[in-house]
């Protein structure tokens, strides 16, 4: 292979060289002052100070012969022709010499267009936005990232998609050959083994050693991520492999992608599990993770409406319409007490599903199902699992475990039950359904009603706050691309999610940082399929990878983020508070290291000076209603947008 080129220094230096030696030539007053010398006048008095004209610079810094372009494919073409074959979209990065060759040839052979070149201020965003992307669009969005130091940035946004089971395609640049390296850097940034350090929450990773080994590297890391459970790869992309001409275009070829079908439950189990459910009086139906497209909803409606068995939905997917009379979240600690069957689709922790945990000095733990409560579980998870990051949670023994892709199974058992429906179990069905009803009425007035408490309060209620965002955004078509867990859930609570889209989830492993930049990727893809994206943004969490407000700017990707600003990580104040308690010390100092003041920080200044339009702090709950409406007029005219809103805790 030939060597990979370097340019000299030298032409650099003589011109820094000869530009310090004119500034020690020319008095100082004199650079500083206008000169009213004419032109030939200005050039001699350059060529007597020693300044080279534009021609000799031009002349002294440009590439040595040996970088002459080359009429040759690169290697890096042929990339990234990989990458079109699988119809990716975009790719996000924050810029690095070892993928040098491969951004090259996204923005030039391939005219930075399918893929896209994403602008990026960290590596942490880069991959954030192709999970939020992904959630949002059901296709995946490749990552460069630089060596040793991109990875290690990368890494923590790489375990956020890997607990959330989320497929990202990092493509890593790295040098291989020692002898290719450059002094210095080049040798900091590359590994013989670059991708060890997220081996143990990534699904596969490769290094190929060739063109044609990429290629079918590249095509299988996109197979073995998009099959339940879905996970992130890399692959290693050689900066040699990258920069060198490709010596014979014709004897490359791209292998052809067919996807992979999730894996279905065993038939005996699935009509084993039909029959238990058919014949149980208090069946319930746990998901969290079930829904990974657009019809996985309407499979687990029609599941559910075939038992008339209330659903509890853990809302890290849009698994179930929360107007649904059989979406029963706000009693779910009483409907899991009196089960006599628990169906858990795609749940990651069961244990804590049906067990007490006290977290007291003296931890104590207790069941809170009844004896003889059968325990189903349909998960993918059973079938791809590593040992050192813990994200699978505590064992629990279960009575039927069905190691398969939940939403694949979903269509065999809603039929399976309907056959295993006496007239006895429709009976008793049917009895249900009323009782559901009721119920789920109770709830939604309940609702209304707690959020009206400390309405008029400042700092905002973040009752008040979902509430006030959910009647501006009610005419849009509407998507709310970020978690509200932090406002207490108020948004799940108060507005109507009937469609697939229109909740992503939390950040998988809960990495701070995933909030901002997860948003612009699903603000991305929503742009493309015409919905109006809303970021509920914490603040702790924007400061992680404020640079993803740049991103958003940049690529003009609309979305209204509404800052949750009240100015702690106010979980982490809770734990010092429970631990001065513990401890019999009082809680007084207990916003030590926690809240975040002295000073505050301005977040609509922030994003104005990455040119975001923002507003804010707002403090009054009168202005936030003519605030948001304001705010939306302006991602309705395709921009992104900021409002500082403070808030109570949660």
């Amino acid at each position: 292979m030939a060597k990979r080129h370097t340019p000299t220094d030298v032409a650099r230096r003589g011109f820094l060289t000869a530009v310090a030696s004119a500034s020690t030539a020319l008095p100082l007053t004199a650079a500083a002052q206008p000169s009213s010398e004419t032109a030939p006048d200005k050039r001699a008095a350059r060529k007597a100070a020693g300044i080279p004209t534009q021609a000799q610079v031009a002349a002294e810094t440009a590439p040595p012969k040996s970088l002459a372009a080359s009429p040759a494919q690169c290697g890096a073409d042929f990339m990234v022709e990989v990458m079109q074959s699988l119809k990716i979209d975009y790719v996000a990065s924050n810029p690095g010499s070892s993928f040098r060759g491969l951004q090259e040839s996204v923005i030039n052979y391939a005219n930075n267009t399918a893929p896209e070149f994403l602008t990026c201020m960290h590596e942490e965003t880069s991959v954030a936005m192709a999970h939020g992307y992904f959630k949002a669009s059901g296709k995946p969005m490749a990552v460069f990232a630089h060596g040793t130091v991109g990875l290690q940035h990368a890494s923590m946004a790489l375990y956020n998609a890997w607990c959330d089971r989320v497929p990202v395609i990092t493509v890593l640049g790295n040098i291989t050959d020692a002898t290719q390296r450059r002094p210095g850097v080049e040798w900091l940034h590359t590994a013989l083994d670059p991708a060890v350090i997220v081996r143990d929450f990534t699904k596969w990773d490769d290094q190929p050693g060739s063109l044609q080994h990429f290629a079918e590297s590249f095509v299988r890391a996109y197979k073995l991520t998009m099959t339940p459970p879905m996970e992130p790869v890399v692959v290693v992309a050689d900066a040699e492999l990258q920069e060198e001409p490709i010596a014979n275009r014709a004897a490359l070829s791209i292998p052809k992608y067919v996807a992979s079908a999730p894996p279905q439950g065993d038939a005996n189990a699935v009509k084993e599990a039909a029959r238990w459910l058919a014949g149980a009086s208090n069946p319930v139906i746990v998901v969290d993770r079930c829904a990974r497209t657009h019809a996985g909803m309407g499979l687990l409606v029609a599941l559910a409406e075939s038992l008339n068995a209330p659903v509890i939905d853990q809302a890290n997917r849009m698994n179930f319409p929360n107007t649904h009379y059989l979406s029963q979240n706000a009693r779910s600690r009483k409907l899991i007490e009196e089960a006599d069957v628990i169906l858990a689709l795609e749940v990651n922790d069961v244990w804590g599903l049906i067990n007490e945990y006290i977290d007291n000095e003296e931890r104590t733990t207790f069941a809170k199902t009844k004896a003889g409560t059968k325990i189903i579980t349909i998960s993918a998870s059973e079938l791809y699992l590593k040992s050192n990051y813990q994200d699978f949670q505590r064992f629990v023994s279960v009575d039927l475990s069905i190691a398969a892709d939940a939403e694949a199974t979903l269509p065999a058992l809603t039929e399976a039950v309907k056959r295993a429906m006496t007239a006895q179990g429709k009976s008793l069905a049917a009895a249900r359904g009323d009782e559901m009803r009721k119920s789920h009425a109770a709830a939604r007035t309940r609702a209304l009603s707690d959020a009206t408490y400390a309405w008029d309060a400042s700092p905002i209620s973040t009752a008040r706050l979902a509430a006030e965002l959910g009647e501006a955004i009610k005419r849009e078509d509407w998507a709310l691309v970020s978690p509200d867990t932090f406002i207490s859930g108020w948004a799940r609570r108060l507005w109507a999610f009937d469609k697939s889209y229109q909740y992503l989830g939390a950040a998988g492993g809960q990495g701070v940082g995933y909030g901002m930049s997860a948003a612009v990727g699903a603000g991305l893809a929503n742009r493309a399929l015409g919905r109006f994206s809303v970021n509920i943004q914490t603040d702790g969490d924007l400061m992680y990878a404020p640079g993803s407000i740049w991103t958003a700017v940049h690529h003009k990707i609309p979305l209204l983020s509404v800052m949750h600003n009240n100015r702690a990580y106010h979980q982490e104040t809770m734990h010092i508070q429970r631990m001065a308690n513990r401890h019999n010390r009082g809680i007084e100092r207990a916003h030590i290291g926690t809240v975040i003041d002295k000073p505050f920080i301005d977040y609509a200044m922030l994003a104005k000076s990455m040119g975001m339009w923002a507003e804010g702090p707002i403090t009054d709950p009168k202005d936030l209603g003519p605030a948001l409406r304001r705010a939306i007029d302006v991602v309705k005219r395709g921009e992104p947008a900021l409002l500082d809103v403070v808030t109570q805790p949660r």
